[in-house]
């Protein structure tokens, strides 16, 4: 799945809300893949919005369109493997991040955020959309 893309939960919701950059990158993009992590998150946001309804649909339709990765056992090998790496490095970051860029590594994907602090997992291929 070389030099295709996760989205973060952040370039989803640019692109919910039709972000011109997101739109273009997306437009160019091989291949894009959504991890279960970003819909649990996506799911949480719609849930705790003033549109309830409509915006669980979107996040549903979206999860329909899209491939989404969801975590296995390699997946926790990944992601303790960062955690552990992250601690050492006294750089935490928000546990579903860790599990999102796991995601990324072990499908050799490159992660499509506005979040920085991605920039501390080692070997993690991001890009700012």
């Amino acid at each position: 799945m070389s030099g295709s893309f996760l989205l973060d939960t952040n370039v989803v919701i640019a692109l919910f809300d039709n972000h011109p950059a997101v739109l273009a990158q997306l437009a160019s993009a091989r291949g894009v893949f959504t991890a279960s992590i970003v819909l649990g998150e996506l799911y949480y946001g719609a849930l705790h919005s003033s549109q309830v309804v409509s915006n669980t649909a979107r996040v549903t339709a979206f999860a329909g369109r899209n491939v989404v990765l969801a975590c296995d056992d390699v997946t926790a090998q990944y992601y303790g493997q960062i955690k552990a790496q992250l601690r050492a490095k006294g750089k935490p970051i928000p546990e579903n991040d860790i599990w999102i860029g796991a995601l990324a590594l072990q499908h050799q994907l490159t992660l499509a955020t506005w979040d920085g602090h991605f920039d501390e997992i080692d070997g993690l291929a991001t890009i700012k959309w």
